[in-house]
């Protein structure tokens, strides 16, 4: 079983649809918040235990806040079953897709945003692409609880499937000939963000419709993945209001 641990992720992983086996609370514990769990917990029949901090310490190492929960093992969708999804849900769905994004932490706060700015799916490659672990969930505040997560052996694949299934596809990269305010996002949009170290690769770029890239003014003339994150998908919110 997986470990998530903090308030505000123990409530987002009881209100979607992912199976609590317990919670651990710490003893002597309160807080609306903490009475919110609790009834969730007994309208859903999940047992809590209440434990000396020492032994919420020994289980994990973050800041768990008092309280932890065991989940079932978090499974991935397939490439298909997403996108299907994703357009029946909504007439003009956004995908995003990370390309060698291995920071747990860095892939959490993307996640967040990405639920806030109505992402209905998130693509990682199967390798050189971040684990959905505790820290990961943690890092989204329970967004990874809410979002479908797909893994592919390449990227390629997805961009494949999308590319058939109709989706404009964008690559942000500060390599890219136009601006992201000029990019048209009202449609089915398929976002491809990079790491930090080596961007997004050629052979994955190639494969996209556009390169658009993020105006910069500071000497610096980067942006933590995730922040940039943040700018891109709200652009896509932007024109769409």
């Amino acid at each position: 079983m997986n470990q998530i641990f903090g308030i505000h992720s123990v409530l987002e992983a009881l209100t979607s649809e992912k199976k609590i086996e317990k919670i651990l609370l710490k003893k002597g514990i309160e807080g609306s918040n903490i009475d919110k769990i609790s009834q969730l917990c007994k309208e859903q029949h999940i047992p809590i235990q209440y434990v000396p901090i020492e032994k919420l310490d020994r289980t994990v190492s973050g800041r768990h806040q008092g309280v932890i929960a065991y989940i079932a093992q978090l499974e991935y969708v397939s490439i298909e079953e997403g996108v299907e999804t994703a357009l029946a849900a909504h007439p003009h769905p956004i995908v995003l897709l990370l390309d060698g994004v291995t920071d747990v932490r860095n892939f959490g706060a993307i996640a967040r945003t990405a639920e806030c700015a109505g992402v209905s799916l998130i693509i990682l490659p199967a390798k050189g692409g971040a684990a959905i672990n505790p820290d990961a969930i943690k890092s989204s505040a329970g967004a990874l609880m809410r979002i479908p997560v797909v893994r592919v052996s390449h990227l390629k694949v997805a961009l494949y499937y999308l590319q058939e299934s109709g989706f404009n596809i964008l690559a942000a990269t500060q390599k890219g000939s136009g601006l992201i305010y000029d990019a048209n996002m009202k449609g089915a949009t398929a976002i491809v963000l990079g790491s930090e170290e080596t961007g997004i690769s050629t052979a994955i770029s190639s494969l996209c419709h556009h390169q658009v890239s993020i105006p910069m003014y500071g000497q610096i003339a980067s942006l933590n993945v995730s922040a940039a994150a943040a700018v891109v998908l709200f652009e896509v919110v932007r024109q769409r209001i």
